[in-house]
Parts: structure tokens; C-alpha cells; sequence
């Protein structure tokens, strides 16, 4: 899979030594599960025509997949040669403080310190993003919609560890990656439906209510949907 620059590391990406205690915690080293792709393959170039770009995933009630289970991931980019997505609902057992610690940055603020981290996806766990609305120039930020971007750039953290950083900031450290026609496969066979991004859900819904709140931008209560998936 082609690779976009813009998504491979650069010298001041967010890339975190092995021994934060999360990844010790995972064995020291990147996770790969069945059905993601290997590490260090990011799809990344303009958008097609029918791409799900800045739309949510929706893990079905039926899939088991622990990375993926109850998720609802922001697909960041998709093309005909993949696509790239961070999961949004998944807090790590880690504090921001951790993060900023092993760049040698310190929060200003006891409340900066104790912001929560996500895991964004089982691969490249090492690798931070920063989901923010539009604001600041950055050294390394794509756009996503008019409402969010990520950063992958030193200089946003470093602005969040003082206070001033983007609006509604939030990092996620690794990512989900499939390979072309990875993503559709899986949908054609009821892992996963896909919605329209709102980003006050991105935002502003607590991490333990978005999968749920993804359900409902469909006008579906989950709670009342059967776990095994069916084909029409």
C-alpha cells in the first residue's frame, strides 16, 4: 500500500519510547490482530468518490473483535488503496501527564496533567495523534473536515501542555489501517455501518456514551439490536 508523506513519521512526529507503561503492559511491543494490516502501512492520498472520509465506523453489536468491539472509530482517509481511522471511544489506563512526560514536556496545569489518552487502533501503538478542531498552524496537521483535524507534529502537544492548544484536543496513541478493499469486505459482511461524522460527538459526548451516541445519530437504540448480524 502506497504510503502519503504526510501520515510517515518526520522527525517530530508524536513517537513514544517502548517503555511507557501502557506498552510494557502490552508486551513492549506493537499489537497486530487479525483482519489489521501489518505495521508502518499508511494509506494515505486524496479521497475518492464514495470515500468514507470524515465518517464514523460503527462496530455492529456481533463483532468480537477485542480492538474492536463497541467501537466507533473517525475514518481519517479512504481511497481505493485503503483507509486509516482512529478508534474515539477507547481510554487508556494512562493520563496525558504520561505522554508529555516522555517528550520531555510538562503540563502547566494539575487539570492539562490529568487529561485522558485513548488508544487509538492496534497498530503503531507508539505513534500519538492529536484530533482537534481547526486552530493554530501546526508543523504536520491534516484535515479531515472543516470541523476536525489531526496533528502528528511535536508543536501541538507542546501548545497543550502550556494551555495553548487547539480547541477540544484529544490524543490517541496507535491507529486501525486496512488494506484496499479491506474496509468494504468487512462491511459486506456486517462488522461494521458507517454514519455521517458529527463532531460534537467527536468532542463533546463522554468516551463510555459514543458508541451508543453513534447508534442514535441513526435513530437506532441500541440496547434493542440483536447481536447476531443478518444479510438481507
Amino acid at each position: 500500500m502506497a504510503v502519503d508523506p504526510r501520515w510517515e513519521p518526520h522527525s517530530d512526529s508524536l513517537s513514544l519510547p517502548l517503555h511507557i507503561p501502557i506498552l510494557s503492559a502490552m508486551g513492549g511491543k506493537n499489537i497486530t490482530v487479525t483482519g489489521v494490516p501489518g505495521i508502518g502501512t499508511s494509506p494515505f492520498a486524496e479521497s475518492a468518490q464514495n470515500s468514507l472520509t470524515n465518517h464514523l465506523l460503527i462496530a455492529m453489536p456481533s463483532l468480537s473483535d477485542p480492538n474492536f468491539a463497541q467501537t466507533v472509530s473517525l475514518i481519517c482517509e479512504h481511497t481505493e488503496k485503503g483507509a486509516l481511522g482512529i478508534v474515539l471511544n477507547k481510554p487508556l489506563p494512562m493520563r496525558l501527564s504520561d505522554v508529555l512526560s516522555q517528550m520531555k514536556l510538562e503540563p502547566t496545569t494539575e487539570y492539562i496533567a490529568a487529561q485522558p489518552v485513548l488508544r487509538g487502533g492496534p497498530v503503531h501503538t507508539d505513534r500519538g495523534f492529536v484530533l482537534h478542531r481547526p486552530g493554530g498552524k501546526w508543523d504536520h496537521t491534516h484535515k479531515v473536515s472543516d470541523t476536525i483535524q489531526v496533528t502528528t507534529s511535536r508543536d501541538v502537544l507542546a501548545a497543550m501542555a502550556r494551555g495553548e492548544g487547539p480547541s477540544d484536543a484529544f490524543i490517541a496513541l496507535g491507529y486501525a489501517n486496512w488494506d484496499s478493499g479491506q474496509l468494504e469486505r468487512e462491511m459486506r459482511e456486517n462488522a461494521w455501518l458507517t454514519a455521517p461524522v458529527d463532531a460534537r460527538l467527536v468532542f463533546d459526548l463522554p468516551f463510555e456514551e459514543r458508541w451508543a451516541g453513534a447508534w442514535r445519530l441513526l435513530g437506532i437504540d441500541p440496547d434493542r439490536m440483536s447481536p447476531v448480524a443478518g444479510h438481507a
